[in-house]
């Protein structure tokens, strides 16, 4: 993240976004796929690291390996063809707000204080030492002689597919495929995120 002023002179918090060139690697169509979609490639890899399936798929495009494959299934504004290169210059209409979809985080095995919120037991009352981020009782009596499923425990948190909606855009600086937005994305630096209109 990083931060830039406005007019008014407030300083905003803001993340940049490369956000192409894409190309597009496969037109999907009701007839032969039984939806309709666009696939677009993104992220230039080494051909040691792709597959024979994938060198193939990338062939019949006319590309280079790519790293990310993302199928958008909604109405692209554009007439697109296989092998088309898409850049920011030609999707920059105006538009002012923006989905962005990634992966949160990871953040490992935690308790039920940071992952749920819980309390705690709060004092150190009726004779305990080293239960204050314990969850407690968490089960019924004799019947059901179980733990519910759902029941919110400790475990692995993050990691998660997250969507964050209406960020609005701050700038777009096509000549290097860089949009800037108000506010954080999730997932780490330089993780992959998905932009939608």
């Amino acid at each position: 993240m990083t931060s830039v002023f406005d007019a008014a002179g407030k300083n905003m918090p803001c993340t940049v976004i490369e956000a192409g060139p894409c190309v597009v690697t496969q037109i999907r169509t009701v007839e032969k796929d039984g939806y309709a979609a666009v696939q677009l490639a993104y992220d230039e890899a080494k051909e040691k690291h792709t597959s024979k399936a994938l060198k193939g798929h990338f062939d019949k495009a006319e590309t280079t390996p790519k790293r990310k494959l993302v199928e958008f299934k909604d109405d692209f504004p554009l007439e697109l063809h296989v092998g088309q290169v898409i850049r920011l210059s030609d999707l920059s209409d105006g538009k002012m707000w923006v989905d962005v979809t990634g992966i949160s985080k990871g953040k490992g095995f935690q308790g039920v204080v940071k992952r749920h919120g819980f309390a705690g037991v709060g004092g150190q009352t009726h004779g305990q030492d080293d239960r204050l981020r314990h969850p407690g009782s968490m089960g019924a009596s004799s019947w059901p002689s179980r733990v519910f499923k759902g029941m919110r425990m400790a475990g692995r948190m993050g990691g998660d597919r997250v969507k964050v909606f209406n960020l609005q855009i701050i700038k777009v600086i096509p000549e290097n495929n860089l949009i800037i937005v108000k506010g954080s994305v999730p997932g780490a630096k330089g993780s992959y995120v998905i932009l939608e209109d």
